[in-house]
């Protein structure tokens, strides 16, 4: 640990592995909400907020567990296709609040090309809000529609269906066959889309919130 007069202890947040804030204020000085994305061992968190002196105002907030109770989702609530429809969700909301554009806040995270963080972002620009990012780091459609999974899954039970019934014992005790899971993912999808209709219908340019 560092000493001496010199040595200025770290704020809270950033000693806990929470917060970089060199990171956030650039973030914040780019004058747009922030599209929060946060992850944890069974959820994934997606917020849209706003940076004001007395604190973040969250404009929409949407969580993995929703898309269970909600919208019939039989998936895990922690992967890369619950990442995408999660900041889809979000997204969707925030554009209904008026907010067109925004800037990826992914913490701590490490900028993996392909990862659940990126997957959330894949929802949102899908959702139609403009997010400064690269194409390249975004996740491939057949990997979010979980299409490597049910293929994995097709094989293994021919080939092994003992191992087949214990991988995937938690979707078939939720009542999802995962070789159905991309079937099942834009069934979800459709369902999510379907209540935001007024808002898909508009061109994401038409929505306030400035320009990029």
């Amino acid at each position: 640990m560092g000493h001496g007069p010199r040595y200025r202890v770290p704020w809270r947040r950033r000693r806990e592995g929470k917060t970089n804030y060199y990171k956030r204020i650039k973030l914040i000085k780019s004058g747009k909400p922030r599209l929060v994305v946060r992850r944890t061992n069974k959820y994934i968190i997606v917020q849209v907020a706003e940076a004001k002196i007395e604190g973040d105002r969250m404009i929409a907030v949407a969580h993995s567990r929703e898309l269970v109770k909600k919208y019939g989702w039989l998936g895990g609530t922690a992967n890369t296709s619950a990442a995408y429809l999660t900041g889809l969700l979000a997204a969707l909301r925030a554009r209904r609040a008026g907010v067109s554009e925004a800037v990826l806040d992914i913490g701590l995270a490490t900028p993996t090309p392909g990862s659940r963080v990126f997957a959330a972002l894949k929802g949102a620009l899908d959702a139609g809000l403009r997010v400064p990012h690269s194409p390249e780091i975004l996740p491939g459609d057949d990997r979010i529609r979980g299409v490597h999974i049910a293929e994995w899954a097709s094989r293994l039970s021919q080939e092994d269906p003992e191992r087949y019934k214990r991988l995937f014992s938690q979707y078939l005790a939720r009542g999802l066959k995962p070789e159905d899971l991309p079937k099942h993912f834009e069934e979800v999808v459709s369902r999510i889309k379907s209540e935001f209709s007024d808002i898909l219908l508009e061109k994401p340019e038409s929505v306030g919130g400035g320009e990029a």
